[in-house]
């Protein structure tokens, strides 16, 4: 019997992979995509999440996002800050492209949110790269802020 390998390799998942999931689910929200392949020119990336929410009979169309965990728990915020919005213009790019109804979210831990996010540098790279963020509470396993 021979064993042959994968193509591409799956990504790891995050620490609050299934944290958020569970969250998601729990605000109403249907996984779709776990992950959700982008591709483009040849590549393929995965994003943690590829979710909807259908809209109830008369009223606006159904919504479709992505979300890519991150944990931020490297003992530089500003490193973890730097990767997770780096990985969230690639994918914003390319979805931009291939699926444009479709919203990015960075799904970030609340500590996360009320420290570097919260402070001034945090503050000036959500609001001059448009990040949209999605707060999650670890503990509680429940989403406590979207922010736009």
């Amino acid at each position: 019997m021979e064993i042959t390998a994968c193509r591409f390799a799956m990504p790891a998942k995050d620490l609050y992979h299934d944290t958020v999931v569970q969250a998601l689910i729990k605000d109403g929200w249907e996984i779709t995509d776990d992950p959700l392949l982008l591709s483009y020119g040849g590549r393929e990336l995965y994003v943690d999440l590829g979710i909807e929410k259908r809209a109830i009979a008369a009223q606006k169309d159904d919504q479709k996002i992505a979300v890519e965990i991150k944990s931020f728990l490297k003992p530089s915020p500003v490193r973890d800050l730097e990767e997770a919005v780096g990985q969230y213009g690639v994918y914003q790019s390319i979805l931009t492209e291939i699926a444009p109804e479709r919203i990015l979210y960075l799904a970030v831990p609340r500590r996360s949110y009320e420290t570097i996010f919260t402070e001034k540098l945090g503050q000036l790279i959500i609001k001059r790269l448009q990040i949209k963020l999605l707060v999650f509470d670890e503990e509680l396993v429940r989403i406590v802020q979207w922010i736009p």
